[in-house]
């Protein structure tokens, strides 16, 4: 999950960079269709073996949340900083939270939920809201929260019936078809300095949807999800480094926050894992 947040931000910083030239859902079309190419050694050995009809249908669903989530937010991404899209980009882990308690039957014991609300407290404590106009820009990202914890929400229900790889092979070949309509309604032909960024963003992206479905796949959501908020960190960092965006000490105090927050969830997970002895006579899980 901490390979997925460094993958994320890679994303970040690469649609920041291309700005608002290019429309969102083109950027977002051109950037899932270079992820079929890569993606196509593994798209024709899953053609050898068709997921079932259900699945199918399943994994459909999860794109169209997923291509209107990411149409938001490459639209969000390109008017307001980096920062901020990635702390209210914190209300997803929270619907997510909520929703794998509701949906999935998880138990949300007292340090995960903690950990969701540390992470939280931090990254309030960077950003400071106060009495300010939203803009259209901060509605974008907002909206992309129920998207995406939808996409996530399903991610952790197809785990147990797909492997890893078919289910971002599924993800990336719905989302472009959901996408294209989209992109034809508003199309610009993107120059070959915005196509090579939209390469490199395909390559980040997949390898981050790659890591997190295997993060997915290995513990329940409610622990995974505290880990993302180490996004921020990553996310301020680019800000600085990358485009001069100026940090605070109250930037410095919040990430600190949430890097204890989420390294103790895991330390915590981590400790109960070892106390749990299986069986005799079942098998024991790795």
């Amino acid at each position: 999950m901490v390979v997925t947040t460094i993958m994320f931000v890679v994303v970040t910083g690469i649609v920041r960079e291309l700005g608002s030239d290019l429309p969102a859902p083109v950027s977002a079309f051109i950037r899932y269709a270079f992820g079929l190419v890569l993606l196509a050694p593994a798209i024709f050995r899953m053609m050898r073996n068709v997921p079932e009809f259900e699945l199918i249908k399943f994994s459909a669903l999860r794109g169209l949340a997923h291509a209107l989530g990411v149409t938001l937010w490459f639209f969000a991404m390109a008017r307001i900083p980096i920062a901020e899209v990635t702390a209210i980009g914190y209300v997803t882990p929270i619907v997510v939270t909520i929703g794998a308690a509701i949906f999935l039957g998880e138990k949300l014991r007292l340090r995960r939920m903690a950990g969701v609300v540390a992470g939280l407290i931090g990254a309030l404590i960077i950003i400071r809201p106060g009495f300010q106009e939203v803009s259209i820009g901060q509605l974008a990202q907002l909206g992309t929260a129920p998207l995406f914890a939808a996409s996530y929400l399903m991610t952790k229900s197809l785990t147990g019936r797909m492997s890893s790889t078919d289910i971002v092979v599924m993800l990336t070949i719905c989302v472009t078809i959901f996408l294209f309509p989209l992109a034809l309604w508003d199309w610009q032909w993107p120059t070959m300095r915005e196509l090579g960024f939209l390469f490199a963003c395909a390559i980040a992206a997949t390898f981050g949807h790659y890591a997190m479905t295997r993060a997915l796949a290995a513990a329940p959501i409610s622990v995974t999800q505290p880990i993302t908020f180490l996004q921020l960190v990553w996310a301020v960092a680019l800000g600085w480094f990358v485009f001069g965006e100026a940090v605070d000490p109250w930037v410095i105090v919040g990430g600190t926050i949430i890097v204890v927050a989420a390294s103790w969830i895991s330390y915590r997970e981590n400790q109960l894992a070892k106390r749990i002895t299986p069986v005799a006579g079942e098998p024991k899980w790795h």
